[in-house]
């Protein structure tokens, strides 16, 4: 099984469990909160995870700003026990990306690239989750520009106010 298939067994167990994490303020598993963002515990699968909903969303088609409907839009990070303590970063759109599309980040003037399945997106390698989560704990905010399969341009900006301690935390609930 390729790496490709293994962080998305990984992720799509993490958003299983993570389906709460849209309405943050009455997700049971919610074990904290930091500024901006949430801290999670799952115990079957054992995971944590950091996640954030977005400051402000534009929605563009042709160039013109346009009204659509989005499920759930959030951005996380989170760590497993026995997959290596690395933090894995994800992002849903609450859309299903165009096919074969990426996501842009926007992290101040670093640019990083999220690879996307169905209404899922995240870095290619697990170098590449290091680079954007060390480029986002010295971030204001990131900034995610993703199509959609309807050609819609979204453009969700998320803070990043509280996010170091938001993972320093899931990752110290979840240390193998």
């Amino acid at each position: 099984m390729g790496i490709f298939n293994l962080r998305l067994i990984a992720i799509g167990a993490a958003l299983v469990a993570a389906q709460g994490a849209a309405a943050q303020e009455v997700s049971t598993n919610r074990v904290d909160a930091k500024t901006d963002w949430s801290v999670f515990e799952g115990s079957s699968p054992r995971e944590c995870w950091s996640v954030s909903a977005p400051k402000e969303v534009v929605n563009t088609r042709d160039g013109r700003v346009v009204a659509v409907k989005r499920g759930d839009i959030l951005f996380m990070v989170f760590f497993r026990p026995g997959a290596g303590g690395n933090a894995q970063v994800a992002f849903t759109g609450g859309y299903p990306f165009a096919k074969g599309s990426t996501v842009n980040v926007a992290v101040g003037s670093n640019q990083y690239e999220l690879f996307t399945d169905g209404e899922w997106a995240w870095p290619a390698t697990a170098a590449d989750d290091a680079k954007l989560v060390t480029a986002m704990k010295r971030g204001a905010q990131a900034v995610l520009t993703a199509r959609s399969g309807r050609g819609t341009v979204t453009k969700d900006t998320f803070s990043l106010l509280g996010f170091t301690a938001a993972i320093e935390e899931a990752e110290k609930r979840c240390k193998s």
